[in-house]
């Protein structure tokens, strides 16, 4: 099993007509051979003083599956082409962390 950690972040004003999109796509994506979770989350305040600063303008999905197989099926699907599209003009950028458990 693999996690994913992925930032996107979205132009200002824009998240929630993101998140919109994104949960559009999450049946598709939860529906893929390998996928054990899929969804987006978004920075609380919680005033525990190591935590970063809010980021108002990024979604972090949170991702688990079965392989990085598996991933990279999903980075590839049509779906995935076809939402990247959507969002193309409301994405600034996007980071990815891969982990392994240990």
């Amino acid at each position: 099993m693999i996690h994913v950690i992925a930032s996107i972040e979205v132009e200002a004003g824009k998240r929630d007509e993101f998140i919109g999109h994104f949960n559009d796509n999450v049946p598709n994506v939860l529906a893929e051979d390998g996928c054990l979770a899929y969804g987006p989350t978004v920075d609380l305040e919680t005033g525990v003083p190591v935590q970063v600063p809010l980021r108002d303008n990024v979604v972090t999905i949170v991702e688990q599956w079965e392989s990085l197989d598996h991933l990279r099926a999903h980075m590839a699907a049509p779906h995935m082409a076809t939402y990247r599209e959507i969002v193309k003009d409301i994405v600034k950028g996007a980071s990815l962390q891969v982990l392994e458990p240990v």
